[in-house]
């Protein structure tokens, strides 16, 4: 027990990493469409993680001389794992790339992270999966958290079309996020971390060439945003992900995860200019509520079960 709660916090913390190197990705991918077109952009800087992982991969496989060669089903299980997980995070970061050039990079954070929503309700209904109480709890604190951030005072709810790619990014990061914790588990994380991101970059880099056009002094112009939004929030920031849902249940998983939305509104508050008003401050700190019951869920739920057993008439 004690062992699977400590799995659960390092995993909790991978991920808390993660959304933090996240947030801030938004600031450079904002900046880097000053430079480049949205799906050039991200071909290259998915090319470049998968590039990065390379010689991870090998090191990590040297570094555990007990694991055994794959079997040709372990191996079409990996592909399929890395060609699910690509065709995903092209489909999500494209669109979150498109939305980027209309919206700011604070709100593209808090939109991108209602996939804090629709995992657990993607998770219930195609696999069954309740993540709990105390997980819908959070869940309903965070779409609160997103509509004091994402609607101003006075103002009814509307989506410009920045928002919508960006919402569309949502519903993709759900499925990214259900096929990591599916295939995590089952294959060596680190080849589903540089398989994806080969995947994703291939796919981004050649519709790149049929539709935008790429200068070598557009990539030399960006070429900071794409080190940290290839290296950075790519190779580490994903491979933290897939690390850390292997111990964490997909629910949990995506609020920690949309932490991000509070990094990117900092980020774009500090490196951008853009202002925070007290409406938005109000939804990052319930942000961070949510995402501590949602925490703390097995704790309570520990304690109810504890009240139950002692209150529970001797039959």
């Amino acid at each position: 027990m004690i062992m699977s709660q400590n799995k659960t916090l390092r995993g909790s913390l991978l991920l808390f990493l993660g959304s933090v190197i996240w947030g801030f990705a938004f600031v450079a991918q904002r900046v880097g469409m000053d430079f480049m077109q949205p799906i050039s952009f991200n071909g290259i800087r998915n090319l470049m993680a998968g590039i990065c992982l390379i010689p991870v991969t090998a090191f990590w496989e040297r570094s555990h001389p007990d694991q055994k060669p794959l079997s040709e089903g372990a191996k079409r299980l990996q592909l399929r794992g890395g060609l699910f997980c690509g065709v995903f995070l092209f489909l999500a970061s494209t669109l979150q790339q498109a939305g980027l050039v209309e919206t700011t990079a604070g709100k593209a954070g808090f939109i991108t992270a209602l996939y804090v929503v629709l995992v657990p309700i993607a998770a219930w209904l195609l696999f069954r999966k309740n993540p709990g109480s105390w997980i819908w709890i959070s869940v309903g604190l965070a779409v609160v958290a997103l509509f004091l951030l994402c609607v101003p005072a006075g103002e009814a709810f509307s989506l410009s079309r920045g928002d919508l790619l960006i919402l569309a990014c949502a519903v993709c990061f759900t499925g990214q996020i259900l096929s990591v914790d599916h295939y995590s588990s089952r294959v060596s994380p680190v080849r589903l971390s540089r398989d994806e991101f080969l995947i994703c970059g291939l796919l981004g880099t050649v519709l790149s060439l049929f539709t935008e056009t790429i200068t070598l002094s557009g990539i030399s112009q960006a070429i900071w945003a794409l080190l940290y939004a290839g290296i950075m929030s790519g190779a580490v920031a994903y491979t933290l992900q897939i690390l850390g849902q292997r111990d964490v249940n997909p629910a949990l998983a995506s609020l920690l995860m949309c932490l991000e939305s509070v990094f990117s509104v900092i980020g774009g508050a500090l490196l951008l200019g853009e202002r925070l008003s007290s409406r938005e401050l109000a939804g990052c700190l319930l942000m961070f509520v949510s995402v501590v019951l949602a925490q703390l869920s097995p704790l309570f739920r520990a304690k109810l079960r504890r009240v139950s057993s002692v209150s529970r008439p001797f039959s």
